[in-house]
């Protein structure tokens, strides 16, 4: 029914955590602790046990978990119920399942070195640790309900023989002294729990050196019975009580020795009730009952931890034992169909024991190999808690079942696996715990064939097992045999088994730590993105299914989490990248030095819970490493399309990251610095500029000085390479969950301004920038946090111009664009009167104008004359002629329109002036143009991305 566990106890894991909780030893006497030294080895002979061979490690504990209380009992009702032809298919399929687990079983096994544990060590290290944790979790009460249920089996084998029937006052023979019923039976069942306790508190060697006998017992008392088959005469068999027919008369059959006439009666099937519950059998609650007696097949891989070696032991044990069994079963069957009448076979399942040539050898082997399968799912089950509790995948729940004793036995959790064995025998009955045993076998059965499918279709290169019989049908043909079978014997208990495997399957994903086992998944992922990336086709590419793919540059992550954050806000299911640049050169540097810091950044995407991916990078200036990136970041068709920059300014950064601990500290002066200092930082990310630092003002950088002109040149080198450009500024106090919970009578608004308000003749509302700003502004709307948020549109019109109709022509644009969005007119010839002011009053001739900036250099800003025709067609002339009383009322003019003001702004961005001379004024305008508007995004679109067709 439920199959064995491991036998001896692990005092290698004792010897070993111990070894590592004492101080290093010296250096000199290095050379005596080395693994390969005298000393050494004649250390470990010393703490570990003798190891196992193939026939005590694995053939023996696979037999006697596999011949257990069905082959003495229920051979004949299998027969009696099904007939030979059908006992024959049920047995053919049986072993079908369980041979295309025990092909994953091998491939696992010899995949690499195997340590103690079995199956869970199996399934963890091949799935990781929440498939692992699981499955252990549920083969641990697998085994814990095992034990109860062979507990159950014993005293019930012991009742049957030496107790009194309910129903009688009077024995009906001298050996009936026990009295029966639920507190006595439960009495019994305590009492030999107790005894598999004292034996395992003792220690598992002592059951191990047992073992041996016991297999020698069951095989001897099988040999009896095959020779009782010819050695018995022909005789008549008085059935039990508990089998009287319907007028009460006692009933008898037969035992025919060889006949033809009997074979012919037992070949085909005839379902009749069964005597010890009262319900009609069919084939698949026989074939239920049947298959019990074919599990245990994982005792030897159990065995994992005390075997010589394990690769080579458990696919040549384990495989011998099943087709050891295999044939036994068969011959038994052929055997009993032969020589016994079906009305024998229905209404007496020990029969065996009255055919027998003496009659106590049956009832000895049923003793002896119940009494084994007790204490071995006992010794199994506290192994494998105490394999849980040492991998930490339940946190301190389990810490008290890490102690061991002196010579390593788990006393601890020798101890949890009796008071829940304890627990289980309440219930009282056999019938109503077999069912749940053999569930949760077959579902640690369908795991490690899971498990070997994955690693099987995920191809990793350091899948190599030396067992080779099997492949990828094999494991699917197994999980969908255990998977029929378990919906077979008890659908709700497999659906239940099934929910609860899932249920915590999540819990240890989401509350255990990161385990270094390696994590099945990812190599599947893997696998499967590659063969997605290689079909994504950028050829294929199409405007209706345009998304941002954002690399986004920070400098320092301290002063950019409200950043960050309003980024992953707006890629809407594409590609978000953090992208950094380090200046260095590698030729003159010992190692990469951003190796060590991916893990920094890694830990801050799951800190702020985004969904993005890290690229670093070295170059000789921040302008170069942006290049790189632009270049190099993604793959196939999953490249940025958009990159964003944080603003060039003087605005002192805030730091968002600071460690809680130290932060706690200081505000209670409850720590030292010393002991501040002994804590681990949150991330390991350099600290902030001080006020000092006036010239460092890149926010993507790695603190060096970034100039205006370089700023503005990576603007341009973006644009050039046709990627989108989107610059933010007052990012740095920005708190998404603020920001999105106003007051109650507050409400959140996004605006947006889709004109180039550094041009003022021009007042085009779907040009290509344009309409990206309606796009980005659309999809941030569609984020659910957003949803709450109104859009408002701001169209800016001159006195002559019809209001009316350019607000109609925006509205229906919006319509046809599926843009849900408020329309706002702003009056803005006063606004636009400094603009022309200024250039009628502009001088042809070369006008340059210097002023001192900082300290120690100039900024200086020149103005060059140029043709009427290009200052009226030239963008980057009529840049230049923007004056700054014009800038600065239109800064007034969108804080005055933004009433209540919004959350967020989207403007337009002017392409960089062609001439890079004019760079620093074309940044200063910027700066003119959005000073004090907060959160605010200029965004410049260089490719379509949205269209009113279907």
């Amino acid at each position: 029914m439920t199959e064995r566990t491991p036998l001896l106890h692990y005092r290698l894991v004792s010897s070993v955590n111990e070894s590592e909780q004492q101080p290093a030893p010296p250096a000199r006497e290095a050379p005596e602790q080395l693994p390969g030294s005298p000393r050494q080895r004649s250390s470990q002979q010393r703490q570990q046990p003798k190891k196992l061979s193939i026939f005590f490690g694995v053939v023996i504990p696979t037999l006697l978990s596999m011949f257990s209380v069905v082959v003495f009992l229920r051979i004949g009702f299998v027969v009696g119920q099904a007939g030979l032809y059908q006992a024959i298919a049920m047995f053919l399929v049986a072993y079908f399942i369980i041979s295309m687990t025990v092909l994953s079983v091998c491939a696992i096994s010899t995949n690499g070195a195997l340590d103690a544990g079995g199956a869970y060590y199996m399934i963890s290290r091949a799935l990781g640790p929440e498939f692992g944790g699981s499955i252990g979790l549920m083969f641990f009460l697998a085994n814990v309900c095992g034990c109860a249920l062979y507990v159950l089996g014993l005293v019930e084998a012991i009742l049957s023989t030496f107790g009194i029937p309910e129903d009688q006052t009077v024995a009906a023979s001298p050996h009936q002294i026990l009295p029966t019923g639920y507190w006595w039976s439960l009495l019994y069942a305590t009492g030999v729990a107790l005894l598999c306790l004292f034996v395992c508190l003792i220690g598992a060697h002592i059951y191990a050196k047992a073992t041996f006998i016991i297999f020698l017992v069951v095989m001897f008392v099988l040999c009896t019975i095959f020779i009782s088959f010819f050695a018995t005469s022909p005789r008549v068999i008085t059935l039990p009580s508990s089998a009287f027919n319907t007028t009460g008369t006692p009933t008898t059959a037969n035992f025919t020795g060889f006949k033809l006439e009997t074979l012919r009666g037992n070949l085909f099937g005839g379902y009749a009730l069964d005597y010890t519950t009262g319900t009609m059998m069919t084939f698949a609650t026989v074939f239920a009952v049947m298959f019990n007696g074919c599990t245990g097949i994982m005792a030897g891989s159990n065995m994992s931890g005390d075997l010589k070696n394990p690769s080579f032991s458990i696919p040549r044990g384990t495989i011998t034992a099943v087709i050891f069994t295999f044939i036994i079963y068969n011959l038994l069957i052929i055997l009993v169909a032969c020589t016994c009448d079906r009305l024998l076979l229905q209404r007496d399942y020990s029969f065996l024991k009255e055919i027998n040539v003496w009659h106590p050898f049956v009832i000895i082997g049923v003793y002896s190999s119940t009494i084994s399968a007790a204490m071995s799912n006992l010794i199994g089950a506290s192994r494998i808690l105490y394999a849980l509790a040492k991998d930490d995948l339940f946190g301190t729940v389990l810490s008290l079942a890490k102690r061991t004793s002196h010579s390593g036995n788990p006393w601890v959790s020798v101890l949890i696996s009796w008071f829940l064995v304890q627990l289980v025998l309440f219930s009282g009955k056999l019938n109503t715990i077999a069912s749940i045993v053999t569930i949760f076998f077959l579902l640690v059965y369908a795991a490690v064939d899971l498990a070997c499918l994955a690693l099987e279709w995920a191809s990793a290169p350091n899948f190599r097992p030396t067992f080779r019989y099997f492949t990828w049908h094999t494991c699917v043909l197994g999980i969908i045999g255990c998977a029929i079978m378990m919906f077979l014997i008890n659908a709700i208990y497999a659906s239940a088994s099934i929910a609860f495997m899932l249920l915590l399957l999540l819990l240890i994903h989401y509350l255990s730590p990161t385990s270094s086992w390696g994590y099945i998944s990812q190599a599947l992922i893997f696998h499967q993105v590659r063969k997605y990336l290689l079909m994504l086709d950028v050829r294929k590419d199409h405007i209706k299914f345009w998304r941002p793919q954002v690399l986004l540059m920070v400098s320092n992550p301290r002063s950019a989490v409200g950043l960050i954050t309003f980024i992953n806000d707006i890629k809407k299911s594409g590609l978000y990248v953090l992208g950094h640049v380090q200046l260095g050169d590698l030729s003159t540097l010992p190692s990469d030095p951003l190796q060590s810091q991916y893990d920094s950044w890694l830990a801050l995407v799951d800190h702020l819970n985004i969904k993005a991916f890290v690229n670093l990078t070295l170059a000789d200036s921040v302008r170069h490493g942006v290049q790189h990136l632009l270049f190099i970041s993604g793959l196939g068709g999953m490249r940025p399309n958009t990159l964003v920059l944080g603003f060039y300014d003087d605005c002192l950064p805030k730091d968002k990251l600071i460690d809680p601990f130290l932060s706690s500290s200081e505000s209670t002066d409850t720590c030292s610095n010393s002991q501040e200092l002994e804590q681990p930082p949150l991330f390991h990310f350099t600290s902030l500029r001080g006020s000092s630092d006036r010239h460092d003002h890149g926010e993507f950088g790695d603190g060096k000085i970034l100039g205006p002109q370089e700023y503005v040149a990576i603007i341009s080198d973006a644009m050039k390479m046709l990627k989108n450009v989107v610059l933010t500024r007052y990012f740095n106090d920005f708190d998404r969950t603020q920001a999105l919970s106003p007051p109650s009578s507050r409400k959140v608004f996004v605006d947006v301004w889709p004109i180039n308000l550094m041009r003022p003749d021009s007042s085009s509302y779907v040009d290509t920038c344009s309409l990206f700003l309606l796009q980005l502004a659309c999809i941030l709307n569609m984020v659910k946090a957003w949803r709450k948020a109104k859009l408002r549109l701001f169209l800016c019109v001159e006195e002559g111009r019809s209001v009316r109709g350019s607000e109609e022509k925006l509205g229906q644009l919006l319509k046809e664009l599926r843009i849900k969005a408020q329309v706002r007119t702003v009056p803005w010839d006063q606004v636009v009167a400094l603009h022309w002011q200024r250039q009628s009053g502009w001088n042809k001739k070369e006008q340059v104008e210097s002023q001192d900036s900082t300290a120690d250099g100039s900024v200086e800003r020149a103005v060059e004359e140029e043709d009427e025709d290009d200052y009226v067609n030239s963008f980057p002339s009529n840049a230049t002629r923007v004056s700054d009383d014009y800038l600065s009322a239109v800064n007034r003019l969108i804080l005055d329109q933004a009433q209540p003001p919004p959350t967020v702004r989207f403007l337009y961005l002017p392409r960089p002036p062609a001439d890079t001379r004019r760079y620093t004024a074309y940044l200063r305008q910027l700066e003119l143009l959005t000073q004090d508007l907060g959160p605010t995004l200029l965004i410049h679109g260089v490719t379509p991305v949205i269209t009113t067709d279907l």
